[in-house]
């Protein structure tokens, strides 16, 4: 899965990154600590051209009553992703690649009911290009719509060789090569779409262990990334959902 990750790139960098339209960029305040219902960058296709904007993190399907929900849909299983009835209309139009500098897993400490928080990430400091897929919800009242509320999710799939000890799961991370077709609206072929959701290799990424300080969502800092020594003293506290 994939609940924390880090967006601290500027936007206008994460244009130029995915050769996406760079006016009109919105801005967030970076973070080391991106949790569930943050906003968050999101690249999109609209008019055939590649813009950068700002979404809901959780997604929330145009069906449900009420937007909490979305706080439930921060990750979508690859898995059968075509037919589940929040995600079955987004995979076939509204797809989106969801950029993160970095993401946490927690490990399992053996004996103890402690997680070890890590951090993932390229060994060459890249972006990560994770495959997402969006909504806009206007309320369950079609004669009396609100505000729109746009938001996304972040695609899941199998661990590779790297994540297996941290983690079953880990997001899709999609090459440049797949962008093109992952973000094309108009390309609902469902069988080639789904040959994009698997692992990526295992050199891709590399992990090391970061403090507990980023179990606490008001930890936003740069040194939360910072590896240190998982047998050494550390302020312990409980992950915030």
């Amino acid at each position: 899965m994939c609940g924390r990750f880090v967006s601290a790139s500027p936007p206008d960098e994460i244009a130029r990154y995915f050769d996406a339209d760079e006016t009109a960029l919105p801005q967030l305040e970076p973070s080391y600590n991106v949790a569930p219902t943050n906003d968050v960058y999101a690249v999109t296709v609209d008019g055939g051209i590649r813009r950068v904007d700002a979404f809901h993190w959780g997604l929330v399907p145009i069906w449900a009553k009420d937007p909490k929900v979305g706080s439930k849909m921060i990750n979508a299983r690859s898995e059968g992703i075509a037919t589940k009835n929040a995600y079955r209309a987004a995979i076939k139009r509204r797809r989106c690649i969801i950029p993160a500098d970095g993401f946490y897993e927690w490990q399992k400490v053996e004996g103890s009911k402690r997680k070890q928080p890590h951090y993932i990430h390229r060994p060459d400091g890249e972006p990560l290009a994770f495959a997402g897929l969006w909504e806009v919800w206007r309320g369950p009242d079609k004669d009396n719509p609100i505000d729109p509320l746009r938001s996304c999710t972040i695609i899941t799939t199998a661990a590779n060789a790297t994540m297996e000890p941290l983690h079953d799961r880990m997001p899709v991370i999609l090459p440049p090569s797949a962008w093109d077709e992952w973000l094309d609206p108009t390309n609902d072929d469902l069988d080639t779409l789904g040959k994009l959701l698997v692992p990526a290799p295992a050199d891709l990424i590399t992990t090391h262990p970061v403090s507990t300080e980023v179990n606490m969502v008001r930890n936003k800092g740069p040194e939360l990334i910072v590896a240190v020594d998982p047998d050494a003293p550390d302020t312990e506290g409980q992950l915030e959902i």
